[in-house]
């Protein structure tokens, strides 16, 4: 532990063994925060606080908010956020654009592979049994063709820097991966709290993405529909990411419609107008697969459309992520990504996974049960921080659960090291800067091209030495700024 030589608000920061953003092992400040850092150092004590409070009040007055299930002193929050940004060089962002550009690329293949010819599952590269045990591969998928052969339209991956500085890929978020509505509002209050800093600093924009995405959705519109008409599915007001469905369909300029919005007649899908009925060329859907169709997947879902999967496989209509992307979502099929890489594109990882023990491996099973203590276990299904356990922070009850669990079900877990996210400065109740915990999630667009924006939702653990940053769990966000040089 490194003790803080710098003044206020800097003087609880202490550095210790986890990549510090800002600071170098030796306390010396890094070139790219340079101007932050004397930005802050020049403002009176209280400005801080004020700018704090006026980012608040914009959030608060935009509605930016978010639902936690099952608290009882009720669900919509305004979204956690923090005042100071993380900042990204521009050589560090290079890397990070090649290798999720590879990564989405080599996914793709891989979901058209597994749901055509399987030469990856005949040779062996990835075993049958792991995909066909996956509850998100969906047979229904089977010699069904999609626009461009592209399942993976909108992906969010997650990464962490590690104390050596490098970054991996935590995990991949490919089903209705959410957040990217908190990057765009996070930049906007940024833009009115820090008036010309974002220019000084020579941060590249970010909000030309609504307009990528649309554009993106237009490239993989059935053939010949020169005009589509795009939508935005939503399951309703209620769900926990409706403000980000609202904020982007008003973003996009589309409709925002809900599955009693639509009907199919003759395998192709309509929208309920005031001037009649609309074809509906594309879908944007924030629905999961089980509740798309109640006709072809849950009978008891209200919130899709029925007879939408078979609109779909005639090809009459584009889903926007294609149904049965989940298998590349499985935090166990993670695990085979370096390996999907090589095996599609003939190429080694440009970012690399984290180290990960499958549990439905006996050696990895018995290593990960007798070190419980020091791992991070997840259920391979689960996101938002749920079904969980980390190691070092958890008693010997969680542990025991957790072990139990393990062994009734081991193809539903895996284990990785815990690591020491990075840390970024942060701004505390009550006036300090203090480390906390980061990841990363940039969102990658594939359609007729593969476009990331310069950034993403930066996420951090706002509890003290916590190392669990979504939002569910006492997390909240940070702008990100990736620089133009």
């Amino acid at each position: 532990m490194v003790e803080s030589v710098l003044p206020a608000p800097f003087h609880n920061y202490l550095l210790n063994s986890s990549y510090d953003e800002m600071f170098t092992n030796d306390g010396e400040v890094r070139q790219h925060y340079r101007l932050l850092l004397d930005k802050i150092l020049e403002m009176p004590s209280e400005e801080l606080r004020r700018r704090k409070q006026a980012a608040d009040l914009s959030f608060l007055h935009q509605g930016i908010t978010f639902t936690v299930y099952g608290r009882s002193e009720g669900t919509e929050r305004i979204f956690p956020h923090d005042l100071l940004p993380r900042i990204i060089t521009a050589k560090e962002w290079s890397t990070i654009e090649e290798g999720l550009t590879q990564r989405i690329t080599a996914l793709n293949m891989f979901l058209h592979d597994i749901y055509h010819d399987q030469n990856i599952l005949d040779d062996k590269v990835v075993p049958r049994e792991l995909i066909y045990s996956c509850p998100h591969f969906r047979r229904e998928m089977r010699g069904v063709n999609v626009p461009r052969n592209n399942y993976v339209t909108v992906m969010g991956t997650d990464l962490i820097r590690l104390p050596s500085g490098e970054f991996a890929v935590l995990e991949d978020n490919l089903r209705v991966p959410s957040g990217v509505s908190y990057m765009l509002t996070s930049r906007q209050v940024m833009k009115r709290v820090f008036p010309g800093q974002l220019q000084e600093c020579r941060v590249r924009p970010i909000d030309h993405y609504s307009h990528a995405l649309l554009e993106t959705l237009r490239s993989l519109a059935p053939e010949g529909r020169t005009d589509p008409t795009i939508v935005l599915l939503t399951p309703g007001v209620f769900n926990s990411a409706y403000f980000e469905h609202s904020y982007l369909a008003r973003q996009m300029g589309i409709e925002l419609v809900e599955g009693r919005d639509l009907l199919v007649h003759d395998n192709t899908v309509y929208m309920r107008t005031t001037a009649g009925l609309r074809r509906v060329d594309v879908i944007y859907r924030r629905i999961d697969d089980d509740f798309v169709d109640p006709l072809a997947f849950r009978q008891d879902s209200i919130l899709g459309v029925a007879g939408l999967f078979n609109a779909f496989r005639a090809g009459n209509v584009t889903l926007a992520n294609a149904i049965g992307t989940g298998v590349s979502d499985d935090k166990a099929v993670y695990a085979y990504v370096p390996r999907i890489i090589k095996y599609y594109l003939g190429q080694d990882p440009i970012i690399n996974n984290v180290e990960t023990y499958l549990m439905a491996e006996k050696d990895s099973r018995q290593y990960t049960l007798e070190n419980l203590d020091k791992m991070v276990v997840k259920a391979v299904g689960e996101s938002g921080g749920y079904g969980m356990l980390i190691g070092p922070h958890s008693t010997r009850e969680e542990q025991g659960e957790f072990r139990r669990r393990i062994i009734d079900n081991p193809r539903n877990y895996i284990a990785q090291p815990t690591l020491m996210l990075s840390r970024a400065p942060t701004f505390i109740e009550g006036g300090s800067i203090e480390p906390r915990h980061i990841d990363l999630r940039p969102y990658i667009l594939s359609g007729e091209k593969v476009t990331i924006v310069p950034g993403g939702l930066t996420r951090v653990a706002l509890r003290k030495g916590s190392l669990v940053v979504n939002s569910s769990q006492g997390g909240g966000s940070k702008d990100t700024w990736v620089l133009a040089d």
